[in-house]
């Protein structure tokens, strides 16, 4: 039997809620590290995955490799279900997972609620996404970085990203004109989080869809910084780390080609 009891359900909400407008359905392959979804969205433009380590549960039991077929809607309608400080817990069968249980429990143990979600067989399989060697990273606050992304929005369809010994730059441009926004290193005593840590090997410059941005921006709810992680020509990264060392979303994104639509 898998089984996996979070504190609260308001984790696995967030979680949905950043990857729902990507994915409509993915495999959730739980083993002995805990639970990992990964999964391209319906465009194969960009590339999703989190994970919750099996540390992060109050309960935890995998005793053998097994992959749940989530229709992330239907589960999401479920944990609608259960208010942000119920406790929540999976379980479903290791052998033949048709169906995955889900209980929520209140915090006074005075409410118990109960639902039975049916399963998919989804012909998936786990991408191997290649560690690569990022010539530069950004460390920023995630309600900045989503703040960013909306206003240039406002100007166009494409954000290009620069990271250079100036600091990291954010410029778009389109029909009714043009946006730039800088930042500059920067460390704040009061408030950690707000500060921007740039790590520089080589400079790096690339451009990319600002709706696919923008929608992991929504990401910014789990967790108080994002990284974005550059290379010249290849797929960004930007990871939002959950709190507590609880996992991570992470999120591909390929560069624009000149000339290419959003």
């Amino acid at each position: 039997m898998f089984e996996a009891r979070l504190e609260e359900s308001a984790v696995l909400k967030k979680i949905l809620d950043s990857v729902r407008d990507l994915v409509q359905e993915a495999n959730w392959d739980c083993n002995d590290d805990g639970i990992v979804m990964q999964s391209m969205d319906s465009s194969h433009i960009s590339l999703v995955c989190f994970m919750v380590r099996a540390s992060s549960f109050e309960v935890y039991q995998c005793e053998r490799n097994v992959s749940l077929g989530v229709k992330i809607d239907s589960l999401a309608k479920v944990l609608k279900c259960a208010a942000s400080d119920d406790s929540v817990t999976l379980k479903a069968d290791e052998n033949e997972p048709n169906t995955m249980d889900i209980l929520f429990e209140s915090k006074k143990n005075d409410r118990i609620s109960d639902f039975q979600l049916k399963l998919m067989v989804i012909d998936q399989e786990m991408l191997g996404i290649p560690e690569s060697d990022y010539t530069s990273t950004v460390e920023m606050s995630s309600a900045e970085f989503r703040r960013i992304m909306g206003d240039l929005s406002t100007m166009g369809d494409s954000v290009t990203i620069e990271i250079n010994k100036g600091g990291a730059s954010f410029s778009t441009k389109g029909d009714i004109g043009s946006g730039n926004i800088c930042l500059q290193k920067s460390a704040s005593v009061d408030k950690p989080k707000d500060g921007v840590k740039i790590t520089m090997v080589e400079p790096v410059k690339s451009t990319f869809s600002l709706k696919f941005l923008n929608i992991f921006a929504k990401a910014a709810a789990l967790s108080d910084t994002v990284v974005l992680s550059m290379s010249e020509e290849y797929p960004i990264r930007i990871e939002f780390a959950i709190d507590k060392d609880v996992g991570y979303v992470r999120y591909y994104l390929a560069p624009k080609i000149e000339g290419q639509e959003s």
